[in-house]
């Protein structure tokens, strides 16, 4: 019961940090299972996705009703993030464990980087690059979705780092409604994802219950200060969170 309390309450405060920055968080998820309470992997995996699904449903309708959301190039990413994270899942079986905890890690620390030199740029260069056009715009989202839906699967991470980029740098988002519509799009890829780790039996339902009462609630509460706060407090949490979650992996 006391292990169960303490993963509602860490979990409470993951989900107050992930509803914020817009993130699914199964990496960070992954990294306090395994090094926070020491559940193999795998399955930390598995349960991480799973709970990133409702998580996200939760974080999607806060930022929904603070208007951060670009639905239709949110679902764009979506639908053809969830094909490719089925089979990127499948993927994740051949990789042994302790490789894994390198692999997760490492796109965890590299997704923090990207989405820190994107910003960087857009700073020093605010006028410079052109919204693409609608033709554009809708084909780099279903391009995008397939590479972060492999990417989730595959490493158990939301990508969200890379969703968030991707939506700023070739569909064209600002950054506010870039973290808004990162929930709607990481909805059907984790469930795609889920779905491959259950049936390779890497989901653990009694976990996955103790996860979600506190990270749902959490995740609800954070979106309400996404539009409250400032610019520059966003982007740290955005940039923080990725690297933080690759840290305690590496422990």
């Amino acid at each position: 019961m006391t292990t169960v309390l303490a993963i509602m309450l860490v979990m409470l405060l993951v989900g107050l940090l992930l509803g914020f920055v817009g993130a699914g968080g199964s990496g960070f998820m992954i990294a306090v299972l395994t090094v926070g309470f020491g559940y193999p992997i795998h399955l930390a995996m598995g349960t991480a996705i799973a709970a990133m699904l409702f998580t996200s449903l939760t974080g999607f309708i806060g930022q929904l009703k603070q208007k951060n959301t670009d639905v239709l190039s949110g679902i764009l990413v979506g639908v053809t993030g969830a094909c490719s994270s089925w089979l990127g899942s499948g993927v994740a079986f051949a990789i042994p464990e302790g490789a894994m905890k390198w692999c997760t890690s490492g796109m965890l620390i590299v997704s923090g980087l990207a989405l820190w030199l994107r910003m960087s740029y857009a700073a020093k260069h605010p006028a410079d690059r052109p919204a693409p056009s609608a033709l554009r715009s809708r084909l780099s989202a279903v391009g995008l979705g397939l590479l972060v839906g492999f990417l989730t699967g595959a490493f158990g991470i939301g990508s969200t780092p890379f969703i968030q980029l991707g939506l700023m740098l070739l569909v064209g988002l600002n950054m506010r409604t870039a973290a808004g519509t990162s929930m709607l799009v990481i909805l059907p890829i984790a469930a795609a994802g889920a779905a491959g780790y259950y049936t390779a039996g890497s989901l653990d339902y009694k976990l996955l219950l103790t996860v979600l009462v506190g990270s749902m609630t959490g995740s609800y509460i954070g979106a309400q200060f996404t539009k409250r706060m400032p610019a520059s407090v966003l982007k740290t949490g955005m940039i923080a969170t990725p690297m933080i979650g690759a840290c305690l992996l590496l422990l």
